[in-house]
């Protein structure tokens, strides 16, 4: 505060990208050093700008974690030299929890971290998720970023004579915000750090608000909202940067920018503490005292030496006791029908569709698809059973579908798509000499037409067959195979499909034991690609790399939370007499690419049965955005 009592403050909304905490340091620190040449006393940025509001379910990532704490260190380290006060937003891990922190830090000192009080968990939200609420956490100290430093929403921060008070997002939006206590005990300036979602209307209620709380409070209150690099998926966040001072709104933004942008005001302090001497009200609350304060140890080096232990079982989804093997197959099929079942009967629905290939995959759809015709009482004839060769389909698969289907009593049919395919080509012009991917995912496409139409003619509903390992690695036809009414298999890995139809076939009559046993040996094909004879040439696992590697960093990575060089390292001592260490590494990075890519395809995936602890349904067990980054993760493999 200068001789005459003003303050400079400004709120920064700068450009981040998911999960990328060493890239959103980079522009908070060119915005600190900025607004230090300003003559800025305070900037405050948005919430948890270090990762990016919409990292979702990467939260639990250990390696997001920790490098939002390695990078806020070397923030606070590079602006030690600066006595501007800067407060970033950032999850913390304390106490065995995660919260959604406001870091307050100047000249190179950590001042205290603020948890956020209260977290929404309604609509579009889903904070309660991933974080814990910070409410009831006052007079501790965490060791962050190299620093022991106090921890709680007690904290009240003084710089150049301001006192400074910290609330987060929603905690501005409930009756009795956080605010509303900071000012009583004397906060002058109120910091809130946000990512508030746009909505028709809502900008000028969030203007409303920190008007109407600035006057309350008789305070200055600094406003950073996410903007331009947040997760599209399912919200737009805008960005948004405000200043409202004693009622009024002195300094807005323009939203929907694509470049970092900041407002910044003086603020008259000394006209605020002669505004709360006169309105004697203000005052007339009792503030709860803290009669202790707890003090962490000393942070003890952590160890550098890898221990030895036992080597993980390399098919982490498949039980290696026999007895326990039998069991969970038979549980998951009964899952898997159960809950067709269930959509069956909540539909009035007594018909099936469902395209058999006489691969793995659609063979487990039409065997769960048949108990539970079964169980319903309901006659197999009810399952019609489509297989439709196409223009590199084998005899062999053919055979296999067609003679399965005619054994277990379904409805079979027949359809060949080439004169389709051949005449969509023509209306699209397409070289059909010329093997791309539109050669492959036409043939995907009309399959799924096909069955979309035969459901609709026989007021039946389309079995989705594709597995969770193909949903990983996004091994699937965008609304082809991808698409269907219900996904029996969405939650059931490669590895484990053949061992549930292996168990199947030991339960079947012999004839339908051959035939599941041939379909089990039969090379993991998508038949797209013609190859001149009947050989299966165009083998997926050459593609996309060994499902029995992928499924195991899809455990580790969905189940554990492990970091990629964890994952890599368990791999190297599960696989160690199989794969170099070259080779795991090489289908680990395609792992991470292809996931991370390809999230747009499970975010509209099908309902579908959970069978397991890993899941990657949107609405449960996966929640990601489609447009993250995932160079944090193959920045790590590359430095092994």
């Amino acid at each position: 505060m200068d001789p005459y009592g003003f303050y400079r403050i400004s709120a920064f909304v700068p450009v981040v990208k998911i999960a990328d905490p060493f890239f959103n340091i980079s522009k908070i620190y060119t915005a600190i050093i900025k607004a230090q040449q300003n003559n800025v006393d305070c900037i405050v940025f948005p919430e948890l700008s270090i990762t990016g509001y919409t990292c979702a379910d990467l939260f639990n990532q250990k390696i997001v974690i920790q490098s939002a704490e390695k990078a806020v260190g070397e923030l606070i380290h590079k602006t030690e030299n600066l006595d501007i006060l800067a407060v970033v937003g950032a999850p913390v891990l304390a106490f065995g929890k995660l919260f959604n922190c406001a870091i307050s830090f100047s000249k190179g000192k950590i001042l205290g971290i603020v948890p956020k009080t209260y977290l929404p968990n309604y609509g579009e939200f889903y904070e309660k998720r991933w974080f814990e609420s910070g409410k009831k956490i006052k007079g501790e100290t965490i060791f962050f970023a190299s620093q022991k430093t106090p921890f709680g929403v007690d904290l009240m921060f003084n710089h150049k004579n301001v006192n400074m008070g910290i609330e987060i997002c929603e905690d501005l939006w409930v009756p009795s915000p956080p605010s509303s206590s900071l000012a009583m005990a004397g906060a002058e300036v109120i910091l809130n750090l946000s990512a508030s979602d746009e909505l028709i209307g809502k900008n000028n209620y969030i203007l409303n608000l920190i008007s109407q709380q600035s006057a309350r409070c008789r305070c200055a209150y600094a406003y950073s909202s996410a903007g331009w690099g947040e997760s599209s998926t399912d919200l737009v966040f805008s960005g948004n940067a405000i200043i409202g001072y004693d009622g009024n709104i002195v300094a807005s933004s323009e939203r929907f920018l694509i470049s970092n942008f900041e407002v910044t005001a003086d603020i008259d302090i000394q006209k605020l503490r002669l505004d709360r001497q006169k309105f004697n009200t203000f005052t007339e609350s009792e503030i709860q005292e803290i009669n202790y304060r707890k003090i962490i140890s000393d942070y003890e080096k952590e160890y550098t030496e890898v221990k030895d232990i036992p080597v993980p079982n390399c098919l982490p989804f498949v039980p290696e006791n026999k007895k326990k093997l039998h069991e969970r197959c038979e549980e998951i099929i009964s899952i898997q029908a159960y809950g067709l079942m269930k959509r069956l009967d909540a539909i009035g629905c007594k018909k099936a569709v469902i395209g058999i290939s006489g691969g793995l995959d659609s063979t487990l759809a039409l065997l769960v698809t048949v108990r539970a015709f079964d169980k319903l009482n309901l006659p197999r004839t009810g399952i019609i059973a489509v297989t439709m060769p196409g223009l590199a389909t084998t005899s062999r698969t053919k055979n296999n579908a067609l003679e399965l289907m005619n054994l277990l009593g379904v409805t079979a049919l027949q359809i060949p798509i080439k004169k389709a395919v051949d005449q969509h080509f023509k209306d699209i012009g397409q070289n059909p000499g010329k093997f791309d991917a539109t050669y492959e995912n036409s043939q995907a496409r009309e399959r799924t037409q096909i069955l979309m139409d035969l459901a609709n003619k026989e007021g039946g509903i389309v079995i989705g067959t594709g597995d969770m390992s193909e949903l990983a690695l996004g091994w699937c036809t965008y609304n082809g195979d991808q698409m269907s009414m219900y996904g029996v298999n969405a939650s059931v890995p490669k590895t484990l499909v053949r061992y549930l139809v292996e168990w199947v076939a030991s339960e079947s009559d012999e004839k339908i034991k051959q035939v599941l046993k041939d379909i089990c040996q039969t090379p993991i094909s998508p038949e797209l690609i013609p190859s001149g004879n009947e050989d299966i040439t165009q083998k997926t696992e050459d593609l996309v790399g060994p499902y029995e590697l992928h499924d195991f960093f899809l455990f580790h990575f969905l189940r554990n939370s492990f970091s990629p060089d964890k994952i890599f390292y368990l791999a190297s001592l599960a696989f160690k007499d199989k794969y170099e260490k070259s080779i795991i590494l090489k289908w680990l990075k395609v792992f991470f690419k292809r996931f991370f890519s390809q999230q747009f395809k499970r975010s509209c995936m099908p309902d579908g049965p959970k069978v397991g602890s890993v899941n990657l349904s949107p609405r449960g067990d996966w929640r990601m955005p489609s447009d993250v980054n995932p160079e944090l993760w193959l920045n790590r493999l590359n430095s092994l």
